[in-house]
């Protein structure tokens, strides 16, 4: 095969190989080169800011790589001699002034437009009553706290329409809160408080994820923001909260490492361990951690211990092992 053919075939598989590894990616759009539809006034304006510093990029981009292909191409050696000198190229000032200009300008429009949607995104809007919860990472899950003093797990509800004030803390290693639709990250680090707020504009769920590498299980500790009517909110945080908050310990806290049935996987089976329905055992190993467990209740109440306590009897306990093992 002669050699200008062998080369113009390993182009084209590269290009096939391109267009095939990305075009998974285009076609899941809001997952894949775009951002997810915003639902918030601060996502709305991230999206913006992405959009514009995408535009020029792209454009910048197809210009200059544009422009290198057809320069290999027309100045190509075409058989000359590797010490032929080629004609001799001198400077034009005029372009010279124009490719300095240009990026300059462009620099200018995407720093104009970033500094403006910046407080948009970091400051809240004025609301009268705003709703104040505070979010706390523990490996592997996020606990809220509400106006009233209900918990939940993994499942943030909210009131739509309404402004929504994070107070973000962790209590063992570095986590990132981030509802892609509900606006930009923000970490929870140890010993420091960090705030930030949405505004969902439609009932709905929107889902998330912690978005900082926090250990075994990193991908499992999800996030679900249940944006609803006030009446439906009000509902979820003065009974159902405390109704389901054993279920939602046991499923958020417990069951990644031992399953949801307690029947095991990396954690050791629980179904048959009687530390499961001792409140003293039970409290300790979830509060102070074990040998490989980290401790997920650390910041746990009475009440949650007791919840996940009735829980552990009523759903996940089926008595001693009668194998001897």
């Amino acid at each position: 095969m002669p050699v200008r053919v062998r080369r113009k075939l390993a182009f084209a598989v590269v290009v096939v190989l391109t267009v095939l590894a990305t075009a998974g990616i285009a076609a899941a759009a809001n997952g894949g080169f775009t951002p997810e539809f915003a639902h918030s006034p601060n996502a709305h304006r991230i999206n913006t800011a992405y959009w514009i510093v995408l535009v020029f990029t792209s454009v910048i981009f197809v210009i200059v790589e544009g422009a290198l292909v057809v320069f290999i191409w027309k100045y190509r050696r075409r058989g000359r001699p590797r010490t032929a000198e080629g004609s001799q190229v001198h400077g034009n000032t005029r372009l010279e002034v124009i490719w300095t200009v240009i990026p300059v300008v462009i620099l200018a429009v995407i720093g104009i437009v970033v500094f403006y949607e910046l407080p948009g995104i970091s400051n809240a809007p004025a609301a009268a009553n705003p709703i104040r919860i505070t979010v706390e990472g523990h490996q592997f899950y996020w606990q809220f706290d509400y106006p009233n003093g209900s918990r939940s797990i993994n499942d943030l509800h909210v009131p739509v329409d309404q402004v929504v004030l994070l107070t973000v803390k962790s209590y063992d290693v570095v986590h990132s809160w981030w509802i892609p639709q509900l606006g930009g990250k923000i970490q929870a680090i140890p010993g420091r408080t960090n705030h930030t707020w949405f505004k969902a504009d439609r009932a709905g769920t929107y889902y998330g994820q912690c978005a900082e590498f926090c250990g075994l299980y990193h991908e499992a500790m999800r996030a679900r923001v249940i944006a609803s009517t006030d009446a439906d909110y009000r509902t979820y945080v003065s009974s159902t909260a405390a109704s389901e908050l054993g279920r939602a310990e046991f499923q958020g806290a417990c069951a990644t490492c031992h399953g949801m049935q307690g029947q095991g996987g990396y954690g050791p089976n629980l179904a048959h361990d009687p530390l499961l329905i001792q409140p003293s055992g039970l409290a300790n190993i979830v509060r102070n951690g074990g040998v490989k467990m980290p401790p997920v209740g650390d910041s746990w109440t009475k009440a949650q211990m007791t919840a996940l306590l009735q829980y552990a009897k009523s759903q996940i306990y089926k008595g001693a092992s009668t194998s001897g093992g």
